[in-house]
């Protein structure tokens, strides 16, 4: 790796050579690692960093690169030639390209019509937007002001989007007049115009043609379409604001489902480094490299995906279902586009697997390098998926980290073995670490992932919380000075890690911690299930485990099956993991991000009240549970 040659010669270190030698000195010495970061990919600001940080021993409370000022947007457009910077497809396959040049020239017209209406740093501006294009120019457009961007997808409802921009008060919102999911049509603009009413601050709302050619727009008041708002203004030159190491750059929100979303503010320095630091040291980004991640821009990997314009590199965005019109779409795609990095979330590896998707037989992927995975824990059957049904010779990389810091605390090594089940390596530069209950440090034991050293994309803090209560008590509270992620996680003998689902809904039957993973890792290997979600629920002074199942269209629960998911569970994990009820259900509840509500359930099981189900994007398949184990007892 050119990397470690780099830091090697530059620090005076002969003996470095592995990348678990890297990581040790990356961790041991953040000042020279952060410092090599920026000049290995060429981080442009006003001045060259004389310090890199101050008051490391503080967390929070460290500050990062104090001094220098620079631009998000202005790293993500220093290329501005005929190479191509966005490939957008959707359900119906791909629909047109943006060279760094035209990409560039709209950023400006963009940023253009933001100034002509006021915009100014530190204000918001939102995205309620598909995956496209236009998307991508109206956040940097707003990041070459200093102003904050912050997004959710469109099938956010009223609610969701409300809950999120009613907090962050944002002058402009950009839209889209609906989008396409599974063959159908949604609209978009009666939510917007209802959404306008209940956030006073909106000024003024675009709106991107998409769904049809000539939008509606009366409803919504003071509205414009989108090509009409980026010609109003001449443009001579993109400007870019020189701003703080620190700035406030993106709003991210939790996910809500215990009570209103926390508005996360990520600053524009510290994402901007810990992104090139995690696609080009640990994915091995280069400029001639095509990388697709599926996601919305409700989901933090968005943001990570659109950092990789800074490396040069050609982005493909995807907007609509995975399966539509045919299972193999996404890999149709990746054929078709000649990906080199092909990302999407753990569950729909799995789901790819179950539809019977076998690009291996069906497709030419010669030119993949890399397959990533995040969202929930890749199970080990995945890896073998991959290996066997994709592609033999590419770098699996799982990766782990999250909205709270905008980026990974496990991920991938692409000059390092990969072992199935594992991620491959902790993130350079996070001193991560395994806590028991006490903050003692365990090996090869299950327990709490902390991070016990600061890191540049740490949050800026929290929307209208001026003095980080809310900051401190969401990662400080357990162990004072030590980020605590909320993960139940193993450091393995080969370096790397395994992710046993999340602490906050581990179950404890007979005072013996399991991880929800560890259930969901056997059962689903059943061709019966679909997925699987396991609550704990107190049961004659003890707690027993109950398994909600959803299960293939053809298929019901019998005695039969449930024995044979009970078997399964024992063989592959403990007798202590086998659930003493197994319960088909129609629907499992989800967050806006995609991901099973576990809490939701477990509070509803409880008797308890679910704070917010508007934090759901399917908050009725909740009532499916409600009484449900009174019938079963």
């Amino acid at each position: 790796m050119a990397f470690i040659a780099a830091v090697r010669e530059t620090w005076n270190l002969p003996g470095l050579s592995t990348f678990q030698d890297l990581y040790r000195w990356s961790v041991d010495y953040p000042d020279q690692f952060w410092l090599s970061v920026w000049r290995f990919c060429g981080i442009k600001a006003d001045t060259e960093p004389q310090i890199v940080v101050e008051e490391f021993d503080k967390m929070p409370g460290a500050r990062w690169f104090p001094g220098v000022r620079l631009n998000f947007a202005e790293n993500l457009l220093r290329f501005a030639d005929g190479h191509e910077a966005i490939v957008f497809w959707n359900e119906a396959g791909r629909q047109r390209t943006l060279s760094y040049r035209e990409l560039h020239a709209q950023v400006a017209q963009f940023a253009a019509g933001l100034r002509a209406a006021g915009v100014v740093k530190g204000d918001r501006v939102a995205g309620y937007m598909p995956n496209m294009p236009e998307t991508v120019v109206a956040m940097l457009a707003t990041a070459s002001i200093g102003a904050l961007w912050s997004s959710c997808s469109p099938d956010f409802g009223l609610a969701g989007a409300r809950d999120r921009f009613g907090q962050i008060q944002p002058k402009i919102l950009v839209t889209a007049d609906g989008y396409f999911y599974n063959g159908k049509t949604h609209d978009s603009l009666e939510r917007v115009s209802r959404l306008r009413g209940e956030v006073p601050s909106i000024e003024r709302v675009v709106v991107v043609p998409y769904a049809r050619p000539d939008p509606p727009l009366a409803s919504l008041g003071a509205a414009e379409l989108y090509e009409d708002f980026v010609r109003q203004q001449p443009v001579s030159k993109l400007e870019f604001e020189q701003l703080p190491f620190d700035h406030p750059l993106y709003i991210m929100y939790s996910s809500g489902t215990t009570g209103p979303p926390k508005c996360i503010v990520h600053g524009a320095g510290g994402t901007l480094i810990q992104h090139l630091k995690e696609l080009v040291l640990h994915t091995d980004l280069k400029r001639e490299d095509r990388i697709f991640y599926f996601s919305t821009c409700g989901w933090m990997m968005w943001n990570w995906l659109v950092s990789s314009l800074a490396v040069g590199a050609t982005i493909v965005l995807y907007d609509g279902s995975p399966f539509h019109p045919e299972p193999a779409q996404l890999f149709d795609l990746a054929e078709q586009e000649r990906l080199t990095v092909f990302g999407a979330s753990a569950k729909y590896i799995a789901a790819a697997e179950k539809a019977g998707v076998q690009p291996a037989a069906t497709h030419d992927l010669s030119t993949l390098r890399t397959v990533l995975s995040t969202g929930s824990p890749l199970a080990p059957e995945s890896f073998d998926y991959v290996y066997q049904k994709v592609k033999k010779d590419v770098c699996l990389a799982s990766i782990a980290g999250g909205t709270d810091l905008i980026s990974c605390f496990a991920l991938g090594n692409p000059i390092g073995p990969v072992y199935r089940g594992e991620l491959q390596t902790r993130g350079l530069g996070m001193k991560v670490e395994i806590f028991d209950e006490e903050g003692r440090t365990l090996t090869q034991e299950k327990g709490e992932l902390v991070c016990t050293a600061p890191f540049p994309s740490m949050p800026v803090g929290f929307w209208n919380d001026p003095e980080d209560r809310k900051y401190r008590r969401a990662y400080f509270e357990s162990f004072p000075g030590v980020w605590r992620h909320g993960d139940y996680c193993e450091l393995t003998a080969t370096g790397g890690m395994i992710f046993w689902g999340r602490s906050d809904a581990v179950l404890n039957p007979g005072g013996v911690r399991i991880g929800t993973a560890e259930i969901y890792r056997a059962v689903e290997k059943l061709p019966e299930v679909l997925e699987a979600l396991a609550v704990g629920q107190d049961w004659q002074n003890d707690v027993r485990v109950i398994l909600f199942v959803t299960l293939r269209q053809d298929v019901m629960l019998d005695e039969r099956l449930a024995q044979s998911i009970q078997r399964e569970i024992r063989e592959n994990a403990t007798p202590r993991h086998v659930p003493a009820k197994v319960i088909q259900v129609a629907d499992l509840p989800r967050t806006l991000s995609g991901k099973i509500a576990e809490l939701a359930v477990r509070n509803v099981i409880r008797g308890e009240t679910v704070r917010n189900r508007d934090s759901l994007s399917n908050p009725r398949a909740l009532d499916l549970f409600k009484d449900l184990l009174a019938l079963r007892t």
